[in-house]
């Protein structure tokens, strides 16, 4: 056995041993006027606890109290947890069109805004920025440090770059220099898609490069002028531009094996974008660490504690009829032990689970996720030993978990059944597709 945190030991024990050494020896207060004789003849023989004894207990109980602080183990071995990452370079587009005002408080600054939400969303992935307009140039490499990135990030604006124009070509050339020894790479590409409407030379680019691009497009149809930071408009030949949504731009997604989405208001467009990227993207491992696996037995000095307190603030006659109160009290203490030890050991379950999911071991992580359910009946158990069982291609397996996960709060219920819906769109018969849109419609009334 050993201890988390031995330093309670040291700075606590000893202060404490002084504390109870000095009521140890305290006199009760009749014994400054009357000898220990005749207090015996005095008190009313009870067979109650003595004021000693009942400090001896409560020195006892903090000792015990001092060892859970300190955190007693035991050592069961080692784990290896891997960090993994998907290499994501995010492609701002800062030309002139991007000031357009159709969407609020205009495509530039909604832009920057969502790209700073999947940095947050995606705090384990290497990220890095590139900015384009005619030319492109690489704000921040691929970093874990996301603060940093975000701060270059939010000092872009469209006179970082000085020609105008939208050059899709030049900035894949820059990602690709950027990003070396990759078998594939990933662009996050923010953009209203400029004026182009053949992009067959990027498209052909980004395939001899393994280049990925997923486009959230920024911008309507309807389009808007182009407002200038001095208030004036762009125009061309006296006449006011009026700049749309290019939805060409969906082609250079698509055709490389990206996504194209449609920006809106919320950052649901960023959730759904991240977990694409995570489904197609290959993840590399970054690095690994061993960490100690412990059984925790901080309950046990905790629980004597608890007892002894209760002898010690009760009356325990030694006769054969023992107070209501403290009986009750007592076997509630001891009934419940049980059921509090394996409450305990239920979180070490877990955190196995949940650390077999994160290593991919899919298949472990839906042994433990199932057996948890079991015992405890959690919906959330049930839940993600069918996703465990979903990533295993178990789909069949994986419906039956889902459909013993029932949440009363709406957007995990949404989830559920959505999910629910994926597993049936893949078992791919009729039938099964039936019951899919039957599940994605409840999904979408929850929403």
């Amino acid at each position: 056995m050993s201890f988390l945190h031995p330093e309670f030991l040291y700075y606590m024990l000893p202060p404490l041993f002084i504390l109870f050494g000095l009521l140890l020896t305290q006199k009760e207060a009749q014994a400054t006027f009357f000898s220990e004789e005749v207090i015996n003849r005095l008190r009313v023989s009870a067979n109650t606890l003595t004021l000693r004894a009942r400090n001896a207990l409560f020195m006892l109980i903090g000792i015990l109290l001092v060892i859970a602080l300190a955190g007693p183990v035991i050592k069961e071995g080692k784990i290896e947890i891997k960090a993994k990452s998907a290499d994501i370079m995010i492609a701002l587009d800062i030309s002139d069109s991007m000031l357009a005002e159709d969407v609020y408080p205009n495509r530039l600054r909604l832009a920057k805004q969502k790209a700073l939400d999947f940095l947050r969303l995606a705090p384990n992935e290497r990220i890095g920025v590139v900015a384009f307009a005619k030319n492109s140039y690489l704000v921040s490499p691929l970093s874990f440090d996301h603060d940093a990135v975000a701060f270059l990030l939010k000092n872009l604006d469209t006179s970082s770059i000085t020609e105008q124009g939208t050059d899709l070509l030049s900035m894949l050339e820059v990602v690709d220099r950027s990003i070396k020894n990759e078998s594939r790479r990933y662009i996050l590409l923010l953009s209203d898609g400029g004026d182009e409407k053949d992009f067959s030379r990027e498209i052909a680019y980004a395939k001899k490069h393994n280049i990925t691009v997923f486009v959230l497009a920024v911008g309507t149809k309807k389009g808007a002028p182009i407002k200038l930071p001095n208030g004036e408009f762009i125009k061309q030949n006296g006449s006011i531009i009026l700049t749309k949504l290019n939805e060409k731009i969906a082609e250079l997604a698509t055709q490389t094996g990206g996504v194209y989405i449609q920006s809106v208001n919320s950052n649901k467009d960023v959730k759904t974008m991240l977990r694409e990227i995570e489904a197609k993207a290959k993840k590399k491992e970054m690095k690994s660490e061993e960490i100690e696996k412990y059984i925790p037995l901080f309950y046990y000095p905790v629980g004597l504690a608890l007892l002894l307190l209760l002898i010690a603030t009760s009356s325990m006659s030694k006769r054969e009829k023992v107070q209501v109160p403290s009986l009750f009290l007592l076997a509630l203490v001891l009934f419940s032990a049980p059921v509090a030890k394996a409450g305990v050991f239920d979180f070490v379950d877990l955190h196995d689970a949940k650390n077999a999911y994160k290593q991919q071991n899919y298949e472990k992580s839906a042994e433990y996720f199932d057996a948890y359910a079991k015992k405890t009946g959690k919906s959330a158990a049930y839940y993600n030993a069918g996703n465990a069982l979903y990533k295993q291609k178990k789909y069949k397996e994986a419906l039956k978990q889902y459909e013993q996960a029932h949440f009363t709060d709406k957007s995990k219920e949404a989830a559920s059944l959505a999910n629910m819906g994926n597993a049936y769109a893949k078992l791919g018969s009729q039938k099964d597709l039936k019951a899919a849109i039957k599940e994605y419609e409840a999904s979408l009334k929850l929403r």
